[in-house]
């Protein structure tokens, strides 16, 4: 099995470093027998190649079984021409390999209830997953841009999505939730939007054709973003289009302490990609402050959907959790005495090491 690794920018080199270890960790004592190859991509292909997506990382990925990546952006690059900037190779690599799925779980564990800023009555025992729609939408739509009207400059971008799109999507949403709770929560602006009064019609079809045993609710954006704060156990599977998504997953990071907490796994009909939600964080690279367990804990999502290696997937999950009940902290969850980011790679393959 081979994995394309794409470190990127900013802190990607010091997280990916510790997914290395583990990946190490699991070929030596669990036999894993994976094999991996670094490309370049975001502002790093930029500077190598002058494309954030380089036509050699294409290839790479398109041959690989599997592309671990983590992170883009900088303010290096910011004053770039807009298909030039490291977003713009993180929107390519998606809509290139058609990974249209994004899960985004979030579970609060037991040891970091006080981490978050929310009363541990209220996220004690949340496990959910946000399903959100990777390629198309506002992100996509055309057309975009800017230009002179009336002697004003007018920004636009185009909100739109085909049945089809929506009809994938709520597919992996509803299957999702038969393996976990049986309930879906489809999040839309069907009041006000067109795009999603669209959407709206065609999950609840969806349902009614082929997942009617899932419990299915709807809930307009704005109350989802409340309600998520609220009352967060009230979810389970959450699916939503490529703009809500992205907002509310970010959202959910803060219920668990720490948006580098939180993995991602991004799956098409073909290739898929793992990564942490968070940014490339430029104001701590290089410092060694960053937490790795959200890209520790994609290599578990990798595992299960592309190694078809859930046994070992779950053991990195007990290794995590491990080492968070043993109290080991990186600064974005520690009140006082915080390990480094190799310090806690250290510390979750000590763990797995353990568990052989």
């Amino acid at each position: 099995m081979k994995i394309a690794i794409l470190p990127g920018d900013g802190i990607g080199s010091e997280i990916v470093a510790e997914a290395i270890k583990v990946l190490e960790t699991l070929n030596r004592h669990f036999s894993l027998g994976a094999e991996w190859a670094f490309g370049d991509i975001g502002g790093a292909g930029y500077d190598v190649a002058g494309d954030p997506y380089p036509l050699i990382t294409r290839d790479l990925a398109k041959q690989s079984d599997a592309v671990l990546l983590g992170a883009v952006g900088g303010p290096k690059w910011e004053r770039l021409d807009k298909p030039l900037r490291p977003e713009a190779g993180l929107l390519g690599i998606r809509a290139d390999l058609g990974l249209f799925a994004n899960y985004r779980p979030a579970k609060v564990h037991a040891q970091l209830v006080n981490a978050s800023t929310l009363k541990p009555e209220v996220i004690e025992g949340v496990d959910l997953l946000v399903v959100r729609e990777l390629v198309s939408g506002i992100y996509f739509g055309q057309p975009r841009g800017i230009e002179v009207r009336n002697d004003q400059r007018y920004g636009f971008n185009t909100m739109l999505y085909a049945e089809s799109e929506v009809e994938r999507i709520a597919r992996k949403a509803f299957m999702a939730a038969r393996l976990r709770s049986n309930r879906v929560c489809s999040v839309d602006k069907a009041n006000v939007l067109d795009c999603s009064e669209l959407w709206r019609e065609v999950v609840c079809r969806v349902h009614a054709d082929e997942f009617s045993d899932v419990e299915l609710s709807h809930m307009y954006v704005d109350n989802a973003a409340m309600q998520l704060i609220r009352n967060p156990k009230q979810f389970d599977v959450i699916v939503t289009s490529n703009l809500f998504g992205d907002i509310l997953s970010d959202e959910a990071s803060m219920l668990t302490g720490s948006i580098g907490m939180l993995p991602s796994a991004s799956i098409g009909e073909r290739w898929a990609m793992y990564e942490p939600i968070h940014g490339s964080a430029p104001d701590i690279a290089g410092q060694g402050k960053a937490n790795p367990l959200a890209t520790i804990l994609s290599v578990a999502m990798m595992l299960q959907f592309s190694l078809d290696r859930i046994d070992l997937a779950n053991k990195v999950e007990q290794a995590v959790e491990q080492a968070i009940n043993d109290g080991v902290r990186t600064a974005d969850l520690a009140t006082a005495g915080a390990v480094s980011c190799g310090q806690m790679g250290d510390a979750v393959c000590s763990r797995l090491k353990a568990l052989a």
